[in-house]
């Protein structure tokens, strides 16, 4: 009996996290339909509502936003309003705040979030795992005159808060595993253990040994 209850809840609860997630995302997206004109909105038009129109108007509002702005015209405009943010106090170090981040993150050549890291926090002798946030310190590289890598050190099971840290490099062991495997361990508190080429190599080894 606990074999199976414990087999129909690795079907049924994966499945149950998957649709809720999906749902909320969903009803997040149609919320976007309230742009649209009362009278253009599509539960008025067609008479009932049809969930995830709002994942397709905000894709295209994304597209059409990139279009616009990746001409002169469209740059022109996006500096001209970031010159009016910037006369808004708060708002304006939000705005270019937030920006500077996604610029990091999306940069295609950027080295934010590219690497599993293993450090010694909060003390010698105790390994956490770790994802590299940057590797130019600036003014903070120069001050301790050494080579030094931004972490940013998660929590766990919620992966979205954690601590900043500044480490010399020789004190961080980078790891093979990819991001993916690194949040994975993380959530579920080292539960799962990601595979090392290494030892995938090793076992697949060992299996033609055996069929020999």
């Amino acid at each position: 009996m606990k074999r199976y209850l414990v087999a129909g809840l690795l079907v049924w609860v994966p499945l149950g996290v998957t649709l809720l997630v999906i749902r909320l995302v969903v009803d997040l997206t149609d919320r976007t339909l309230v742009l649209l004109p009362a009278n253009y909105q599509p539960e008025v038009l067609l008479g009932f509502k049809i969930p995830g129109l709002g994942i397709v108007l905000s894709v295209v509002i994304v597209l059409v936003t990139g279009m616009v702005v990746a001409n002169l015209f469209g740059r022109t405009l996006v500096a001209m309003w970031e010159r009016l943010l910037a006369r808004i106090p708060y708002i304006s170090k939000i705005y270019h705040g937030v920006k500077q981040v996604m610029e990091t993150v999306l940069s295609s050549d950027g080295q934010s979030f590219r690497k599993v890291l293993l450090v010694e926090y909060p003390r010698k002798g105790i390994w956490t795992l770790a994802f590299q946030s940057g590797s130019n310190s600036g003014e903070i590289r120069h001050r301790l005159g050494q080579d030094v890598v931004n972490v940013f050190v998660p929590t766990t099971p919620n992966p979205t808060s954690g601590f900043f840290l500044v480490l010399p490099r020789e004190d961080i062991v980078e790891l093979d595993m990819s991001v993916d495997d690194g949040l994975k361990m993380i959530i579920s508190a080292g539960m799962v253990v990601p595979k090392w080429p290494a030892e995938s190599a090793a076992e697949a080894k060992k299996a033609i040994q055996s069929n020999n």
